[in-house]
């Protein structure tokens, strides 16, 4: 079967040590020691997923429409 590219979503976020990386079209997540090691992770497990995962649970957990916005809230 022929493999194709496709683009993902990566939100990396600083945690205690490291980074983790959560890819929201998939609810796929990872984490390193770097934010480029973070999304390495990110990029392998997203890999694996999609190898072992069914076609069904591809189908359920995909995401198709993802958008990254900024809120205004009031705080304190």
């Amino acid at each position: 079967m022929k493999m194709k590219n496709r683009t993902f979503t990566a939100i990396v976020q600083r945690e205690d040590d490291g980074y983790v990386a959560l890819c929201p079209e998939l609810d796929v997540a990872s984490q390193g020691e770097t934010i480029e090691r973070a999304r390495e992770n990110l990029k392998e497990a997203i890999e694996l997923f999609f190898e072992s995962a069914s076609s069904q649970e591809i189908q359920d957990r995909l995401h198709t429409e993802t958008y990254l916005t900024s809120l205004e809230v009031k705080v304190g």
